[in-house]
This record gives C-alpha cells, structure tokens and sequence, in this order.
C-alpha cells in the first residue's frame, strides 16, 4: 500500500501546486492524476544536480542515457489508461520511478521492468524514500512483460516500439487497455491500445518522443 503522508511536509508542496496548475492549464482534467501529481516528491526520482528543476514541465536527465519524462506526457499516459483504485498495472521501463509512483496512488498494484539494474535499484530507493509500497520492480526484458502476474488490468509502455510486443498483448486483460509509443527510432506516436473481445482496437494520440524499447520484441 501507499504508506500515509506522501509528500507532505517535505518543503516542494508549493511547487507540486504550480506543476499541478501548469497541468490543468495544458488540458490535464483527471481529478486523480492531478491528485497523484500534487502528493508525489518527483524531487526525489532526478538526480540532485538537476533536482531545482524537478517541478518543471521538461524531461531531464537521469542518467545511463535514460531520461524522466515530461510531467504532461505522463500525466497523460495516466488519464488515458482510466484507472479507479483496483486495478493491477503493468509498467514497462521504470526508469527513475516517478510514473511508477505516480501509477501506485491510482491503482492496486504495479509490477515494473527495467531492464538496466542501477536504474532499477535508484527506482526502488527512491520509491522506498517517497513511501511507496505497492510496487514491485523486476531487472528484465520488459518486451517479454511479467508473465507469472498476468493478466493485467492495464498497461503502460515508456519506450519507443516498431509494434506493439506480442507478450504485451497475450498479458492484458479482457477489456484492458495500453499505452505505447509505436514507431521507429525517431518518429512516433503515442497509442491507446483497447481489447475488446477478440479484438484489438488502436487509437493514436500525439506525436511523442521516447527512448527505444530494447528487447526481443522490440528494437534490438
């Protein structure tokens, strides 16, 4: 579970306050994003060389050629994947561990890859500061998902794919829906992936700009 407090009394209150605001006014409208924005530390997911710019709407740096994405994408990302509270979540690239913080205040659950190890210990040091509880992280190839949890309510893709990995697909849930960025290297689309039935149904979003996802069913 969450633990109680996150975020509360740190001294970044006011900041999390503009961000929230710089969302809104960017056309964010979920109640429970913007919710999970205002109580999570993003300070303590970026390094502290570029920690006076955790609160900005900008992708920075964290090292190991990753980035943590824009505040607005993710919030995003979330709103797009309309979660209530009960749902178990499955989160390719954890990366710092923001999102997936951010995922853990909207859901029951969250099951994280990353595939790079220091990437993943920083995550659950930071996830661990912040309080977070109901997250599990795993050093894997994130194309293959995390088949012994599945399936999966929903799930969330932070790289780039040529297409959408087909153990993604086998993991989600009957009515359940994904986000990934689709396209190669430089050009891509962020996509709102529906199963609905026997059907798989795609939605495209917005032109977005993210790492490669690396692994045998994505870029190699």
């Amino acid at each position: 579970m969450v633990a109680g407090g996150v975020g509360e009394g740190d001294g970044y209150g006011g900041y999390r306050a503009q961000l929230v605001e710089t969302l809104q006014q960017k056309g964010i409208r979920d109640l429970a994003v913007l919710r999970a924005v205002r109580m999570v530390p993003r300070h303590l997911f970026v390094p502290e060389s570029v920690r006076h710019r955790a609160y900005d709407d900008a992708a920075l740096p964290i090292g190991s050629s990753q980035t943590i994405s824009q505040p607005w994408v993710q919030a995003r990302y979330l709103e797009l994947l309309n979660l209530h509270g009960r749902e178990r979540v499955l989160e390719i690239g954890t990366g710092s561990g923001y999102q997936t913080a951010l995922l853990a205040m909207l859901c029951d659950a969250v099951f994280s890859v990353e595939r790079i190890p220091a990437l993943a210990q920083r995550a659950r040091d930071a996830l661990g500061a912040a309080g977070i509880r109901n997250v599990t992280v795993l050093v894997g190839d994130g194309t293959l998902g995390w088949r012994p949890f599945a399936p999966y309510d929903a799930i969330l893709v932070a790289a780039a794919s040529p297409e959408i990995p087909a153990p993604l697909i086998e993991q989600l849930a009957p009515e359940g829906r994904m986000v990934i960025p689709l396209g190669d290297r430089t050009n891509q689309t962020l996509t709102l992936v529906r199963q609905e039935g026997n059907e798989l149904r795609t939605t495209t979003v917005a032109d977005v700009r993210f790492v490669p996802l690396l692994g045998e069913f994505g870029f190699r």
